[in-house]
């Protein structure tokens, strides 16, 4: 007889998986008067990476104390940090210095290339495009990815990966409930990789009104397949580490990159534009030998078939960085650009 209570019992939560599998959450049953909670599994291994789940997951950051580095003509500049993932994320904030509008100032989440994790510092690389944007009224807010200088968290990498675009959405909630930034005045601002990311960001939360992109590379993923990157400063991660066990891991779970394979189409940013109001400027050099101008050249055409409002400037010099005389004539429009979107 108990014999069989057990299995009635067994059958009973087996019945429990089985219709409630493909929620989220958990079941709990309650066996002999001992409730036990039995984890749902997820829909499919790695799902975090596509853009259904980053649409649907929710961002808390909050910005915590600020510490003043220094005070520049029309702006001043702190060290703050903010949480994503439980994960203590630090940035370089720019805030006017001038009165503050009724709503708020318009603001920037600055999201940095690639730049070897371990070399990484807040307080360099980037200065004089944040003192452009930050001198042009808008707050700024410079964030080091995880695992980058004193950010915690592992350095994941932006492609197969969606922790970058999860440190770049819990910033940008920082910022709408921040007490002088206007929630709905918030762009994104990426470079080289930082491109991968903000495109990501801007499908996953569908309602960012702004966005500029400078040398960006991988939106359709054929596309990294298609121009690849050359950058000298990649340091390839070694194997045993978390970041390669990861990658391998996801290659085991779901295969090589295809894209009309089901997993991997819903992590293609550019799969989920329609319908998102988001403006779009993306700004790359032809003689950028690092990332080709070819992405830039794709994305823009896959886009407008799409009905993005989506503009591409070409540079004729200025590199990767888009330095030299390219710098000023592509920093100049991407304030005008965003004056006209945010202010």
């Amino acid at each position: 007889m108990k014999k069989i209570i057990l299995i009635l019992m067994c059958l009973a939560v087996l019945g429990a998986i089985y219709t409630l599998g493909n929620r989220s959450g958990s079941i709990s049953v309650n066996i002999s008067r001992q409730e036990v909670t039995i984890p749902t599994p997820t829909p499919f291994p790695f799902a975090d990476l596509t853009i259904p789940y980053l649409q649907n997951r929710s961002y808390d950051g909050q910005l915590t104390d600020r510490t003043l580095v220094n005070q520049y003509g029309t702006y001043d500049a702190f060290l703050t940090s903010y949480q994503s993932d439980g994960f203590k994320i630090n940035g370089l904030l720019t805030i006017p210095n001038t009165q503050k509008p009724s709503g708020g100032f318009p603001a920037i989440v600055f999201v940095h290339g690639y730049i070897p994790p371990s070399q990484y510092q807040t307080l360099q690389k980037y200065e004089a495009y944040v003192d452009y944007l930050a001198s042009s009224g808008f707050v700024v807010f410079k964030i080091d990815l995880r695992g980058h200088g004193d950010s915690e968290g592992t350095a994941g990498g932006a492609y197969y990966s969606s922790g970058y675009i999860v440190d770049t959405l819990n910033a940008y909630h920082a910022l709408e409930n921040s007490d002088f930034v206007d929630p709905g005045k918030i762009g994104l601002w990426g470079h080289s990789m930082g491109g991968n990311v903000v495109m990501r960001s801007a499908v996953a939360k569908k309602n960012i009104p702004a966005v500029v992109i400078w040398a960006g590379a991988v939106y359709t993923y054929e596309d990294l397949r298609t121009y690849r990157i050359s950058d000298a400063s990649y340091v390839p991660p070694a194997t045993g580490t978390p970041r390669a066990q990861s990658r391998q891991r996801l290659f085991d779970a779901v295969g090589e990159f295809a894209s009309d394979h089901p997993f991997w189409s819903q992590v293609i940013p550019t799969n989920y534009l329609e319908g998102i109001p988001t403006q779009f400027q993306i700004h790359h050099a032809v003689n950028d030998d690092v990332v080709s101008v070819e992405y830039s050249r794709n994305v823009v055409k896959v886009a407008q078939t799409k009905g993005v409002d989506i503009n591409l400037v070409e540079h004729e010099s200025g590199g990767h960085n888009i330095n030299g005389p390219a710098f000023s004539d592509a920093m100049r429009q991407t304030v005008e650009f965003f004056t006209t979107h945010l202010k």
